[in-house]
């Protein structure tokens, strides 16, 4: 291991894209046939076996287009397990119907793979039987993993009966769909459900959690009308929600997950105003709660409504969410992996600014993702507070769009955190097991004249607050994603974080083996 206080320069094994190897085009060699030389194609000298495989990996356009070649490739395609048919290649809805209808009426393949058709530009053309009679076909060659994109603008998509009994399915990806009123689900085999842009209500979601016995993953997109998810299963391991469909409906929007034998739980996006209750979810050890809850006033703004702006009112609003917070830190309190969002950090630096004392945590590896104008340096520091045991620590920072509230009395909060110095609680802070630390910096992001930024200065104060509190430190990494700013056309980012770098070798360690490394 290198030296306390060594400073190295780490371009990567990564080649540039210049550098790496092409796949090999299809090479073609000379031979002499009855005295003559003729070309000879050695690609089609493959088996045809893998030369299906090979089509099947294509989007079903392209596969079909082979048949052109030559008559050893004439109709290999109608024998392709995959297919990918994407409404976008094709000008008209109607030639792009007329293209699967002849795909699929000359299929000779006994069992389907893939299934993955893209409607998102059909949603003027009645579709909907003929997507009925797609998805049918391929029940009847044993499905086993489809992905459906739908975007009516009157109504979601209806699934149909047969496909809702399909026992060969093991993945599902649907987007605007949704099941019949008395539809049976018999997914048997069934392991991994994504659901996007649905109306799913209590009796929905039971009803395909009980046909979904093997079900192990479950993923809910922008999802609306659940208010109890129940999860009973011993097999299902993972669930993810991500966003929110807000209705305006004027009710409390709440959604209360029973899931006691869950290991891994992912809530993010942006959820408005959704309040999300654990009541059991007991076997987690990896939590990602990166989320974003808005403001009432926002929410009530952008639908046309008045909302009465004194400060009892949005104070009493942002406490339920506080509170809420406090609970999940609690119901988190034996996760071993978490991952903590910019809004969350934001809840931790006024909950402690009002004297809220933060849980201990067992956490050993732990990732903040972070807006690189938005994270807040007293929350941070309030997590670390509270995970002793942390040893892996992960800063990944964005500058993706973030929702800039409104709220006077949030920003008035955050504000007197803010002014909070750092340092000042060194004293009485360490982290006794934290051995590496990564720093991930923002790609599409120009650094060349925001040496004074807000982020800058933040970045600089969190990175001597680490070094100084985090006593066993083996190795501070900081990663540079991209090289050459498209802004300034300068390696600007790169520039910048290698001087970062070397400067940190001046800081005070609490670590005499710490070693800081750049790496591109």
């Amino acid at each position: 291991m290198a030296s306390s206080g060594d400073c190295t320069k780490n371009d990567g094994s990564r080649r540039s894209s210049s550098n790496l190897i092409n796949p090999p085009s299809s090479k073609k060699r000379k031979v002499r046939i009855n005295g003559a030389e003729e070309t000879l194609d050695l690609l089609s000298e493959l088996p045809e076996s893998l030369l299906i495989q090979i089509l099947s990996l294509l989007p079903t356009k392209d596969a079909f287009t082979t048949c052109i070649l030559s008559k050893r490739w004439q109709y290999l395609w109608t024998s392709v397990y995959n297919f990918k048919f994407t409404r976008r290649s094709f000008r008209k809805p109607k030639h792009f119907i007329s293209f699967v209808d002849y795909v699929l009426a000359h299929s000779v393949c006994s069992k389907i793979k893939r299934f993955e058709i893209d409607c998102t530009y059909l949603f003027r053309y009645n579709y909907n039987s003929h997507i009925c009679r797609w998805l049918s076909f391929a029940v009847e060659r044993k499905l086993e993993n489809v992905v459906v994109r739908s975007n009516s603008e009157t109504s979601a998509f209806k699934l149909p009966e047969s496909f809702c009994t399909c026992s060969s399915l093991i993945t599902l990806d649907l987007t605007s769909c949704c099941f019949d009123a008395d539809v049976v689900i018999a997914w048997k085999s069934v392991k991994s459900i994504r659901f996007d842009a649905f109306v799913l209500f209590d009796k929905d979601i039971l009803n395909v959690l009980s046909g979904c016995p093997a079900l192990e993953t479950l993923e809910l997109d922008i999802v609306e009308g659940l208010r109890r998810l129940e999860i009973r299963s011993s097999k299902l391991k993972r669930l993810k929600l991500q966003d929110y469909w807000l209705s305006n409906d004027g009710g409390d929007h709440t959604l209360e997950i029973f899931a006691p034998y869950l290991q891994h739980l992912e809530i993010s996006g942006d959820l408005d105003d959704l309040k999300c209750r654990l009541i059991d979810v007991s076997s987690v050890v990896n939590a990602k709660l990166t989320f974003n809850i808005r403001c009432i006033k926002d929410i009530r703004d952008d639908h046309g409504e008045e909302f009465d702006d004194a400060e009892d009112s949005c104070r009493e609003y942002h406490q339920v969410f506080r509170t809420l917070v406090q609970y999940y830190l609690q119901k988190f309190s034996c996760a071993t992996e978490l991952t903590i969002g910019t809004w969350f950090t934001k809840v931790l630096c006024m909950l402690q600014y009002e004297g809220v004392q933060i849980p201990e945590l067992k956490c050993k590896y732990l990732t903040l993702e972070l807006h690189m104008d938005k994270f807040n340096l007293y929350g941070v520091a309030g997590l670390l507070r509270a995970l002793p045991h942390v040893e892996t620590l992960v800063i990944d920072i964005e500058s993706m769009r973030f929702d800039y509230s409104r709220c006077h009395f949030e920003s008035r909060d955050l504000a007197k955190g803010n002014k909070i110095d750092l340092q000042s609680l060194s004293s009485s802070f360490v982290l006794p097991n934290l051995k590496n630390v990564m720093i991930v910096n923002p790609s599409g992001v120009c650094l060349k004249d925001q040496f004074k930024s807000r982020y800058v200065k933040k970045l600089s104060k969190l990175s001597e607050f680490l070094l100084t509190n985090a006593s066993v430190l083996e190795k501070f990494v900081i990663i540079s994603k991209k090289r050459r700013c498209q802004t300034c056309s300068m390696n600007c980012v790169s520039q910048y974080l290698f001087g970062f770098a070397e400067k940190l070798l001046g800081c005070p360690k609490s670590s005499t083996n710490s070693v800081i490394i750049f790496q591109e």
